[in-house]
């Protein structure tokens, strides 16, 4: 209990996501700031919270409350890569009737330091429009999207605006987001928001350092959504709360919970390096690393075995402007995967690791070593679960160059018993779903046929 700090104040509701501060850095890591919105729900009681806060830490509080700079916006209808993009869908702007797009844009650039800030239609289901109930954003680069099954409530216009996004936008990196699927349920009656269901996510998540506080519900989707996560993010512990209670009234974990910021943080920003055919140089790694009182030392340590030592590798300022700092993997042979994470430690002696778990977690490459890349190499099956299969049952693949094609189970007399999907196949890890307990049970084969090539893998399907 000795991490524990209890603030004792009166408040309406729980949804303290949604009226609760917000923590902003000067200068990127020098001190924090917290900002507060005008809350867009009339709770007297909810809307002092966060001058509670500031009092409590004594960090300073400003509020987007008078003219021209009054805004009312919402925690939950909210993200940021923390580097200066940020996501909302498009209740923002209706909220918000006597100000333009420009103008609003310019409050969150002044109070927040959002340099370019993406809105996307709001959903037909989803009731708050609030889109933690259904993406979040897992590091600079990746998107986790929820995931209906094909033409199912929200899943049309959620797909739309992904699509949106992937088509207009790339990474603070100047690449394009990363995708990971996860699965948007039915509620316990089978019942899905288009029909009145509750509005169950597994996106409603949050951080807590190296924990991910998940919610879940008790049903056969639980498993498949910490699996997804677990893989996901390897070396975090993936942790379900219980969420039933409360998500008929259209929250979870993230909903009801907000952060403080840490009060001297190192930052550490790194794209993952990509799988690659080289054999015989070095592996270049850059990453923003800043401090305020400056970075004294940065080092990768990598490994080709997570069972056995790391080894180092020091990193040097290459460019004091932007803060990188570049250091090198040794070349590897072919088939070789390496394992791999970044240290650092400021001037003041504060030392930090990205990803924040490591060595338990860690970024990963592969080393193929062929000049020419075969076919089955560009699409990939990771193993389908659960095998066999009864229910609900993910297939992750991995396209390493968008496509045309058709993902669908076929029975062992060749014959088409499903359309998984068919259309697009957007380059990148991405998991897709279909239910199997309407099938008869014996084994299946799950065919991917794309204008890269044919793959096959073997499913058992159980009564």
């Amino acid at each position: 209990m000795i991490n524990l700090h209890y603030v004792i104040a009166p408040f309406n509701t729980i949804w303290i996501r949604d009226y609760g501060q917000n923590c902003v850095y000067r200068n990127d890591v020098d001190s924090m700031i917290m900002v507060d919105w005008i809350y867009n729900r009339p709770r007297p009681k909810d809307d002092t919270i966060p001058s509670i806060f500031g009092r409590e830490f004594s960090i300073p509080l400003y509020e987007t409350s008078q003219a021209p700079n009054d805004l009312i916006h919402t925690g939950g209808n909210f993200m940021s890569d923390g580097l200066g993009t940020a996501f909302s869908s498009e209740l923002i702007v209706n909220e918000n009737p006597t100000h333009t797009v420009a103008e609003i844009d310019t409050i969150m650039h002044q109070f927040m330091g959002i340099d370019r800030y993406i809105k996307m239609p709001v959903l037909p289901y989803d009731g708050i429009h609030h889109i933690d109930m259904h993406m979040k954003l897992l590091d600079e680069e990746t998107l986790m999207i929820g995931e209906y099954p094909s033409g199912v409530s929200d899943g049309p216009q959620i797909e739309a605006n992904l699509q949106y996004v992937l088509s207009n936008f790339n990474s603070v990196y100047g690449t394009p987001y990363k995708v990971v699927r996860i699965v948007q349920p039915p509620d316990a009656n089978g019942d899905y928001p288009s029909q009145a269901g509750d509005y169950l996510t597994y996106t409603n998540a949050v951080f807590v350092n190296k924990t991910v506080l998940l919610p879940t519900y008790n049903n056969q989707y639980d498993t498949t959504a910490i699996r997804i996560w677990q893989e996901t993010l390897p070396g975090y512990s993936i942790v379900g709360v219980p969420s039933s209670s409360i998500i008929g009234a259209s929250g979870a974990v993230h909903c009801i919970t907000h952060c403080i910021g840490a009060d001297d943080p190192l930052l550490i920003s790194h794209q993952q390096l990509s799988n690659t055919i080289n054999t015989s140089s070095p592996y270049q790694v850059d990453a923003r690393i800043q401090h305020k009182s400056g970075i004294q030392t940065a080092n990768i340590y990598w490994t080709t075995d997570t069972s056995q030592v790391w080894q180092s590798a020091s990193m040097t300022l290459t460019n004091v402007t932007t803060n990188n700092w570049t250091g090198f993997i040794p070349a590897q042979t072919a088939g070789a995967i390496v394992y791999y994470y970044i240290s650092a430690s400021s001037t003041s002696g504060k030392t930090q690791v990205r990803p924040m778990p490591a060595p338990l977690g860690w970024w990963k490459f592969e080393v193929s070593g062929s000049t020419g890349i075969a076919l089955q190499t560009l699409q990939e099956f990771s193993p389908a679960y659960p095998n066999p299969s009864h229910g609900l049952t993910c297939i992750p693949l991995n396209i390493l160059q968008s496509t045309q094609g058709r993902l669908s189970l076929i029975d062992m007399s060749g014959r088409e018993v499903l359309e998984i999907h068919s259309g697009n196949f957007i380059s990148g890890e991405k998991n897709y779903f279909f239910n199997s307990s309407s099938l008869a049970p014996g084994a299946y084969m799950i065919l991917l046929q794309t204008k890269l090539g044919r793959s096959a893998e073997k499913l058992m399907i159980k009564k």
